[in-house]
């Protein structure tokens, strides 16, 4: 399945829902445009609502990392919610959990911002 990405607002907080797998090609660069267009539209906060996204390569991790670099370049701050346990496995070995700031709880990343 395609990578989908629907996006809402909480306040000041942009929440991408995705759904799907990010892989290379239409799913990596999905990803990106969303989080791009974002940032350059001045969204300063934004959540990665990965709770669907069954599955994620080595272009997928790259598009995370990607993402998160324009992001905090933009002066802003990029944040993961609901991982899968396939995603968060992938993070934990590839020791981009520690990079990433991972939320469990939709609340708890709105209000993890600055």
């Amino acid at each position: 399945m395609a990578l989908q990405g629907t996006c809402r607002q909480i306040g000041d907080v942009a929440i991408i829902d995705f759904s799907g797998k990010i892989t290379l090609g239409e799913g990596s660069a999905t990803l990106r445009k969303t989080v791009r267009e974002l940032a350059e539209g001045g969204q300063k906060k934004i959540v990665l609502n990965l709770s669907d996204v069954d599955y994620i390569d080595s272009s997928g991790i790259g598009e995370l990392v990607s993402g998160f670099t324009t992001v905090r370049s933009a002066g802003g701050e990029l944040k993961l919610l609901h991982l899968t346990k396939r995603v968060h496995d992938i993070l934990q070995i590839t020791r981009l959990f520690t990079v990433f700031d991972v939320q469990s709880e939709e609340g708890a990343a709105v209000r993890s911002f600055k």
